[in-house]
């Protein structure tokens, strides 16, 4: 799939906002703790996303009700949905002059179209040393998921069915979705915005 950019500057990708807040001294503080393990710079994009994917949790698997939005909020209390842990990653690369976006898949809410539908979220990453962007999917990996870092072909959480009328977004957004944000913003309880809340269509 050719991804596009939602716009033309760079330097878009780099900048802090209220949800990507990698100023705060958590994301910072992370992010180099990363950095300082890492041999260059593509084995830091890989391991700010293994951490992310890794060790911290997606909120429905837990089934707890807490709602995260803020990258230093996810980053403290180590869980999130996708639209949640895309802000963190998003952050933490950012924080070391990483270009970083989001990007979107329509699925399928469960296993068939019968379930409904929501917007999944996840990330691009411009890898300067290669001069390309690559999506990653840090979702965080359970028995049928299995979305790994790869430079190559892609291997993300969710690969899309169009014969269910999923769908990919080819565009990498510099900011998250607004529809999502608001989502999470709006909610109190994981669990109900996760089977009632969630957006359909960005």
């Amino acid at each position: 799939m050719m991804l596009t950019c939602s716009t033309d500057s760079m330097q878009d990708y780099l900048a802090p906002t209220e949800e990507v807040d990698f100023l705060h001294p958590s994301i910072r503080e992370k992010a180099d703790e990363i950095f300082a393990r890492s041999s260059d710079e593509i084995d830091f994009i890989r391991n700010a996303f293994e951490f992310v994917r890794d060790h911290v949790a997606h909120s429905w698997d837990l089934q707890s009700s807490r709602v995260t939005c803020k990258a230093s909020d996810v980053l403290q209390y180590r869980e999130g949905i996708c639209y949640a842990k895309s802000n963190l990653l998003c952050g933490i690369l950012r924080s070391r002059g990483i270009p970083a976006g989001f990007c979107y898949q329509k699925l399928t809410l469960g296993d068939t179209p019968d379930t409904g539908y929501c917007i999944h979220a996840l990330n691009a990453v411009y890898i300067p040393s290669l001069g390309r962007w690559i999506r990653l999917d840090a979702r965080g990996n359970k028995p049928g998921i299995d979305a790994r870092f790869s430079l190559e072909e892609e291997k993300l959480a969710f690969p899309v069915r169009p014969e269910y009328e999923e769908r990919d977004y080819p565009v990498i957004y510099h900011l998250p979705n607004p529809g999502t944000i608001e989502t999470l913003k709006r909610h109190t309880d994981c669990i109900t915005m996760y089977r009632q809340g969630l957006p359909a269509e960005l």
